[in-house]
């Protein structure tokens, strides 16, 4: 078959790679210049490896993406970081059982309710049943008031503003039953890791059509057309099969005359943007060595600080040390229109609290915004996830919002196109019986 695939984030590459291996023609459209989505990097002079433009790292269980590094013969890197939460303007380390039970700001029963909660949801597998509860709610009833004010709160709210007690207690389980003290990082840096997919995938027929914009995506009989733009000038080519890796409001546009139930669902899915303003420092900006600080401070600036620097080597960076302020906020926020000079003015009482003398060592600031990177997840969420398979005839939806019950994230991209490329095979097999 003859397959277009709209995207060359991980979903599209994956799906794109397995087709590939399977013997169909297949073309990728990506309106970038580079590969990667969400996951697409940027490179300094003088760096050896590229830095991602959102920050990004695997867990020691995400197998479907470290499998597909294993595969290519890419390399990665395993590490066990330091993960920190800022309460009351000081540091705590609290990534394992015995930092939780020697943190000082709670009581001894409200740190055993705590750990007994997270054992609860880290060992328990099914996780149905939890999508008709909500995060607030139940951790209030089950850990208690003080310990979810103190530090699940501040997150929750930080990560998803106005829709933090509306959020399903089915994805807080999926982020604690995944997460894993060691991480993992491909070497080179994710862009690295997606352009040698795309060079491994061009050894199988599929062709690559970077810095090109799909327009609309129509029927004509029995194959479907694709209309795009390339070094501005208008084209259009037929397709057996479409799959669109583009969030689900992208998708409303490229595709005409859909239903209007299905319309109306795709439009009722709800998410947030990412903002990320990237330091470039002389000096580390955590100089406890934390990679990932958790903001435990309601209405914050920011959501969290990860120092990149602090869990791969500064070495590959030219020496600096590489610090994310990052957000997830909607994308008509105000702070989406600020360059990185305006933000980093907002920020900066907030930042001295943690660095004091920061300042001083700053080499460079860059800002980073994507309309939509953080899907939100109401209650009974599987009953609204929408079908890889749409209205129109031979045209698939794989985006980030049909992970679920998991959260955003390269391993479930990956895992999402292997899917949908494991469905067109499926269907071809089916007509030829």
């Amino acid at each position: 078959m003859k397959i277009a695939i709209i995207g060359a984030g991980f979903t599209g590459l994956s799906c794109a790679f397995e087709l590939g291996k399977n013997g169909h023609e297949v073309h990728v459209f990506e309106k970038d210049g580079e590969p990667g989505g969400l996951a697409i990097g940027f490179e300094e002079k003088k760096w050896d490896w590229t830095l991602e433009k959102h920050y990004h790292h695997w867990f020691a269980n995400d197998n479907s993406v470290i499998d597909l590094a294993k595969e290519i013969n890419h390399r990665v890197i395993i590490k066990r970081p330091k993960t920190s939460v800022f309460i009351k303007s000081k540091i705590y380390q609290l990534d394992s059982p015995i930092h939780v039970l020697s943190f000082p700001l709670l009581s001894f029963i409200n740190k055993l309710r705590m750990s007994a909660v997270l054992a609860f949801l880290k060992f328990n597998p099914v996780w149905k049943p939890l999508e008709k509860f909500k995060v607030h709610n139940f951790l209030i009833n089950s850990m208690g008031r003080k310990s979810y004010e103190m530090i699940w709160e501040p997150q929750m709210f930080n990560k998803f503003g106005s829709f933090y007690k509306t959020i399903s207690l089915a994805w807080f389980w999926a982020r604690i039953r995944k997460r894993t003290s060691n991480l993992v990082y491909p070497e080179g840096g994710f862009l690295d890791f997606a352009q040698h997919l795309v060079r491994e995938s061009k050894k199988k027929n599929v062709k690559f059509f970077f810095n090109t914009e799909v327009t609309e995506i129509k029927n004509n009989n029995n194959q479907v057309l694709i209309n795009y733009t390339l070094n501005a000038k208008a084209y259009t080519l037929p397709f057996d099969k479409v799959v669109v890796t583009l969030p689900s409001f992208y998708f409303t546009k490229l595709v005409k005359n859909l239903p209007n139930d299905y319309l109306k669902k795709l439009l009722s899915l709800n998410g947030l943007g990412a903002i990320n303003l990237v330091l470039r420092l002389k000096k580390k900006f955590l100089p406890d060595n934390t990679y990932w600080l958790s903001i435990c401070e309601k209405n914050a600036p920011i959501m969290a600080v990860v120092e990149h620097t602090n869990f791969m080597d500064r070495k590959h960076y030219n020496n600096e040390h590489l610090a994310y302020l990052g957000n997830y906020l909607p994308k008509n926020h105000e702070y989406m229109k600020l360059d990185a000079k305006e933000l980093l003015k907002i920020y900066d009482p907030f930042l001295k609290k943690i660095n004091p003398n920061y300042q001083s060592s700053i080499i460079n600031t860059q800002v980073f915004k994507a309309p939509f990177a953080q899907p939100i997840i109401p209650i009974n969420y599987s009953k609204q996830i929408p079908d890889i398979k749409t209205p129109m005839p031979n045209v698939f939806l794989a985006n980030i919002q049909q992970v679920y019950p998991w959260d955003r994230g390269t391993n479930y991209a990956v895992e999402l196109g292997q899917k949908a490329a494991k469905l067109i095979v499926d269907i071809k097999y089916d007509k030829k019986t």
